[in-house]
């Protein structure tokens, strides 16, 4: 198991298959020594995470599903390095959307619950720039979804 893998599972993590895209695109391309991964949606074992923060999820709940699509973008980083999920050299940046009402002003918090999972998996490797961006609606009424740019080796 690789180091990553390994601290991974003292979080109580593990990588599932990285998860097919659910239209016409590819989850990830690499270009030189960066892989861009497509936006992962908050989703788990049971099935997608589906509310709008301000009306009937709370911000706690909000960073739950973000932590969720921080996952599944580990998973398609470690699909995109062949398996070997140690290849990553760093975090570039992360592009959160937060299902939220108009009145909702709390984006950073709930995108907050993939950066942090990103630093506790990673190190300082998972620091990153980010983006927490407010939407009116995501796809299949989704609570977050979010989209990464990684270095690899």
């Amino acid at each position: 198991m690789s180091m990553i893998e390994n601290k991974l599972a003292e979080l109580g993590v593990t990588l599932p298959d990285a998860p097919a895209p659910a239209a016409n695109y590819v989850p990830y391309v690499i270009a030189d020594d960066m892989v861009y991964v497509s936006g992962q949606i908050s989703a788990n074992a049971d099935g997608m995470i589906k509310g709008k923060l301000g009306d009937n999820m709370d911000a706690e709940a909000g960073a739950a599903a973000a932590q969720t699509c921080a996952i599944s973008l580990l998973a398609q980083l470690k699909a995109a390095c062949g398996g070997d999920i140690d290849r990553v050299v760093r975090v570039v940046k992360l592009v959160g959307f937060v299902n939220s009402t108009a009145e909702f002003g709390d984006q950073p918090k709930v995108i907050n619950g993939a950066s942090d999972f990103m630093v506790a998996a990673l190190g300082d490797k998972g620091r990153h720039a980010r983006s927490a961006v407010s939407a009116a609606s995501l796809p299949f009424g989704v609570a977050v979804e979010i989209e990464g740019i990684f270095q690899i080796k």
